[in-house]
């Protein structure tokens, strides 16, 4: 007695999901189960709860030697998500569930030893590829809201092994995935909460309009981290493209994905003790980190020195590239990166350096060792440098100005963004690379010698020299202009302060 069924699943590697075959034998021997092809000790554990599963579903669980494939060999398989296809495959078979519907559909699914599905991590990008294939999917329950966010996928829920058996054996129907259950939630800050600093107001606003980086320093409790917590606020929603690359790097991560923050940029903010596979991703199954978590939004770094300059160094390819590839011995995983850099830092470590109302403790060399914690070229990266000083306590006693708060300011930032991807071609001022920003953002001559004599008496680089001229782009199109003009490049180079005061 020889019997074979194959089930086809999907692996989990990074944002993929590459196929899977579940090849089951069933041979005469000795009774006993044994999966190869490169299983982790998560799989090689199934074979229990397939075994419970089966036999408290009513079904037969086979006496004889079972050998199942995990099929190719040289993915790594990990994860409770095999249980399903592989209880599917002994039951195939053995002859007690029909064949004829296991090429037309993928299986994944944890089981419970009762029978009963659990979900599992990482499904949008299982339902996002198999939509790609045309076939259809099967998953738990509790994974059909997120399933149910790739709308062209014909994705059925089960609750329990019992129930995919019948749907193969054509005796009942599964409920297909629906998105209903679920509001976005809307609990960002005003920005017209914040008295004063109109100056860092009208930098957040440059920065939301472009996509552009931004560091705000000044003496500590001047209102740096409540600014910098406006910004999801101000920002446009995602767009069904971008929101499914945010929800699938959320869904593979150890968090999972809140299907009530579809199509809201992320905003992460992690603390200064995190390490540097915490913000870029790794381990020996490598996983995203903040910078992957914050696609298509903010990552927010507050006291910006406090992190380690190792940590810190690894940023700068990411913010270059909008990717991060992580490379072990057995693998490479490529995560997506493109993220807002948001940042605050206080002037020196006792926060007061320059500040006319305290004294500053700090000697000249703790000031330096404080600040060479943040290299050059990570500050060169940053678009825009803003000071946040102290302001007069009776301004705190004002009422908000109804003109910046958050709902008014991100129309016009909506409105700046309609006007940088129809002209840049899909992309944010801040996205543009090369001859794309001599193509898009045209300077006439005079404009060009009064930066380049600026650039020069401030002895900038030649990057921070194009995110001037991106800066400016991105100002005249919240002022409605067609060019830029001086004041538009007036107004960027103010934006470069912690340069000039480096």
């Amino acid at each position: 007695m020889t019997k074979l069924a194959t089930v086809l699943s999907r692996a989990e590697f990074g944002v993929q999901a590459p196929q899977v075959r579940v090849e089951v034998h069933i041979s005469r021997g000795l009774p006993g189960l044994s999966i190869v092809g490169m299983p982790e000790t998560a799989v090689k554990e199934s074979k229990d709860r397939v075994r419970a599963a089966i036999m408290n579903s009513g079904y037969e669980f086979p006496r004889h030697r079972i050998t199942i494939n995990l099929s190719p060999a040289d993915i790594p398989k990990q994860g409770g998500r095999y249980d399903l296809p592989i209880a599917i495959g002994v039951l195939a078979a053995s002859d007690q569930v029909r064949r004829d519907r296991l090429l037309d559909v993928e299986f994944v699914g944890e089981l419970a030893l009762g029978g009963d599905l659990r979900p599992i991590r990482g499904v949008l990008p299982v339902v996002s590829e198999v939509s790609e294939t045309g076939r259809s999917l099967i998953c738990p329950v509790d994974n059909g809201i997120e399933a149910a966010l790739v709308q062209s996928c014909d994705c059925m829920l089960a609750n329990n092994l019992l129930e995919v058996c019948a749907w193969l054996d054509a005796v009942d129907e599964l409920p297909r995935a629906e998105i209903n259950g679920w509001q976005k939630t809307q609990g960002f800050p005003d920005l017209a909460d914040v008295k004063g600093q109109e100056h860092a107001k009208r930098a957040l606003t440059i920065a939301a309009a472009g996509k552009h980086n931004l560091l705000f320093y000044g003496p500590p409790g001047t209102g740096k981290t409540m600014l910098a917590s406006r910004l999801p606020g101000i920002l446009p929603d995602l767009t069904e493209a971008e929101a499914l690359e945010t929800a699938s790097v959320a869904s593979i991560s150890a968090q999972g994905f809140d299907p009530n923050s579809w199509s809201q940029p992320p905003f992460r903010n992690p603390h200064h003790t995190a390490s540097a596979a915490a913000l870029v991703g790794g381990g020996s199954n490598p996983m995203p980190g903040e910078i992957s978590l914050a696609q298509n939004g903010i990552l927010f770094l507050d006291e910006l020195p406090e992190f380690s300059r190792h940590v810190l160094e690894v940023l700068r390819e990411p913010l270059e590239s909008g990717k991060i590839i992580i490379s072990r011995a057995a693998r490479t995983a490529e995560f997506p990166a493109r993220f807002q850099l948001l940042a605050s830092l206080n002037p020196c470590p006792c926060g007061y350096f320059g500040d006319p109302d305290r004294t500053c403790e700090c000697s000249v060399g703790q000031i330096q060792n404080y600040r060479n914690r943040i290299s050059g070229p990570l500050i060169d990266r940053i678009d825009l440098q803003v000071e946040v000083p102290r302001i007069p306590h009776k301004t705190l006693r004002q009422s908000p100005n109804s003109t910046t708060n958050s709902l008014c300011v991100k129309k016009q930032v909506i409105q700046s963004r309609n006007l940088q991807i129809k002209r840049n071609k899909g992309k944010c001022n801040a996205q543009l690379e090369g001859k794309e920003i001599e193509q898009y953002i045209p300077l006439s001559e005079p404009l060009l010698d009064f930066l380049e004599t600026v650039v020069d008496q401030l002895k900038l680089s030649a990057r921070a020299y194009h995110r001037i001229i991106k800066v400016s782009r991105t100002i005249a199109d919240l002022a409605g202009a067609e060019d830029v003009s001086q004041a538009h490049l007036a107004e960027a180079i103010s934006f470069r302060g912690f340069d000039r005061a480096q």
